[in-house]
């Protein structure tokens, strides 16, 4: 596998997939949750989308209940929640673990090419993000608490 875009995925129907569809364009993968203090990023998320979206840009939204247990609902839940609370447009994939023995397979490859803070490689908390470039290459980590507004510069350079 030579970048995150062939690594299996499981999309939210359950059905298995890749993200092999985005390639060409500049992704942000972040783990989210509908429960959590972040939750409201998903208004920033849309906003980047809308924003970016024709230019060869989407988010890519893997739902995780690994923190807090914040994201308790199945598939068809997260999407309503997502579509009528913050008018969501971008993918949502089937829920995932991003950290431990059941890591999904795209997050160990995410974590590995970026890793965080004094280099550990663990998901701290939802709404991780994780900037590619339209190679499918993992150009930079951001922390939970930086807000989608902030990552504009770095996605319009990639564009």
């Amino acid at each position: 596998m030579s970048d995150i875009l062939d690594i299996p995925v499981t999309a939210a129907n359950g059905a298995q997939a890749d993200l092999s569809t985005c390639r060409g364009k500049v992704l942000l993968v972040v783990n989210v949750a509908s429960k959590c203090g972040f939750t409201p990023q998903y208004e920033g998320l849309e906003e980047l989308q809308r924003k970016f979206g024709d230019r060869g840009f989407t988010v890519v939204g893997f739902p995780c209940n690994q923190f807090g247990a914040q994201e308790p609902g199945n598939a068809e839940e997260i999407a309503s929640f997502c579509k009528l609370t913050y008018d969501v447009s971008f993918p949502l994939m089937g829920k995932i673990e991003v950290n431990g023995p059941n890591a999904a397979p795209i997050y160990q490859k995410l974590k590995s090419d970026a890793p965080g803070l004094l280099g550990s490689e663990a998901i701290k908390w939802n709404f991780t993000k994780f900037l590619v470039d339209r190679s499918g290459k993992v150009v930079k980590r951001y922390a939970p608490q930086t807000k989608p507004q902030d990552i504009q510069r770095d996605i319009a350079a990639l564009l």
